[in-house]
């Protein structure tokens, strides 16, 4: 028999309660979010058993070939975003430019709808067709024109800007973790209920770790004092708890999530080949770095702060550095080139 419990809808009512010139719409948003999230869920859990795993044979405005769940979760989410009636625009990893929502669609003639939301529908697709845990990235932004459809302005604001990020992990259970700027919360779906319960109250990333995230197979293409950085993690040295393990699934939202759980630090850097790094920042960079910093941990693009980036264009790429604040300061010890092995 449950005790008590408490479902992601009621979390953010409590939430919205502390602030009494709220007016409800963000609590609603995001309760749209997690709708959107349900419905998948069920996709991606039966997703063998119907016609929707493989490609459809386009390519999405990255370049990359698109996965037919992709295009069924960018669906969904531009759906209940569009009736949800609080959003002005939606900006998604799987369209060229951003959607603008007309003021039709509003649910209250007195209340704008004054959001932004972008999104990543299907992070770590790759991984789809060999059962590997994918994901949904979300943030939100409130806009900055005053009425009607949203401007791009509204959609290119820096992640300081942001009021809401999140993701949605499809893995063995499904996982909502999300932040409004006052700590990471995290909420596991009930399958016999349909509802997403708090399972993990106020995340905190440890401070320090042993573990790190990156794709070595770029180790060659990777400029210098990313190759001494790697070096250093896997050289023996018990009095700095080196070295440190190695733990990376090639899907985003599963390599952080294991990392904001028991720390680590995750890295995505610019190579040769991408030069300004490969991850979009407003739709995978920025959401992840508000959740991190609420959780206590850093993250960087190796120079400075991810949040503080001025975005130029929707589908900017930055390189990554995120996780446990320790970590990802040594990082960016080692990429300044104070000294070869900073301690």
């Amino acid at each position: 028999m449950v005790k008590s419990f408490s479902t992601f809808y009621r979390h953010i009512i409590e939430e919205e309660r502390k602030y009494p010139e709220a007016t409800g719409q963000l609590s609603d948003l995001l309760a749209d979010i997690a709708l959107a999230c349900k419905v998948i869920s069920l996709e991606v859990n039966r997703a063998g058993l119907i016609d929707i795993l493989g490609f459809t044979g386009e390519e999405n405005v990255q370049g990359e070939e698109v996965k037919k769940l992709d295009v069924y979760a960018n669906d969904v989410l531009k759906y209940v975003m569009k009736q949800g009636g609080h959003t002005c625009a939606v900006c998604s990893e799987e369209e060229e430019s951003f959607i603008p929502i007309d003021d039709k669609f509003k649910k209250n003639k007195f209340v704008s709808n004054k959001y932004i939301c972008h999104f990543d529908p299907l992070d770590g697709s790759s991984n789809i067709d060999v059962n590997v845990s994918i994901g949904t990235i979300f943030s939100v932004y409130k806009r900055v024109t005053s009425s009607g459809p949203g401007a791009l302005i509204d959609c290119l604001q820096k992640g300081t800007e942001q009021v809401a990020a999140g993701y949605v992990i499809y893995g063995s259970s499904t996982m909502l973790v999300y932040t409004t700027g006052e700590g990471v919360h995290g909420f596991t779906l009930d399958p016999s209920v349909g509802e997403f319960l708090l399972s993990n109250e106020n995340i905190k990333i440890p401070e320090k770790s042993k573990t790190y995230s990156v794709n070595e197979g770029n180790f060659s293409k990777w400029q210098k004092e990313v190759r001494d950085y790697i070096t250093y993690l896997k050289d023996t040295d018990p009095e700095t708890s080196r070295p440190y393990s190695s733990r990376y699934i090639g899907s985003l939202v599963a390599d952080f999530h294991r990392n904001l759980l028991y720390g680590g630090i995750f890295l995505y850097p610019s190579d040769i080949k991408n030069k300004n790094g490969k991850l979009r920042l407003m739709y995978e960079a920025n959401p992840l770095s508000f959740l991190v910093e609420q959780a206590g941990g850093r993250s960087s693009d190796g120079a400075g702060r991810i949040l503080d980036i001025e975005p130029k264009n929707l589908h900017q790429r930055t390189p990554l550095f995120i996780g446990s604040a320790e970590d990802v300061k040594l990082a960016e010890k080692f990429l300044a080139r104070e000294n070869k092995h900073p301690d």
